[in-house]
């Protein structure tokens, strides 16, 4: 169960989701994706939080 909740590649997924919501942001092709890039980049960052408290 701790190999679970290792920090590294939890960071990894928490990054990728913030950086595709900076793309959705920043697109100008789809007012869909623009729309839901603010609750991307937001799901992202408190993934970041909560997982900057998991263990090494």
């Amino acid at each position: 169960m701790r190999r679970l909740f290792r920090r590294d590649p939890w960071e990894n997924a928490a990054t990728v989701l913030i950086v595709a919501g900076v793309f959705m942001l920043m697109q100008p092709f789809s007012l869909w994706l623009f729309g839901w890039s603010f609750a991307v980049i937001l799901a992202g960052t408190i993934g970041f939080v909560i997982v900057s408290h998991f263990p090494d």
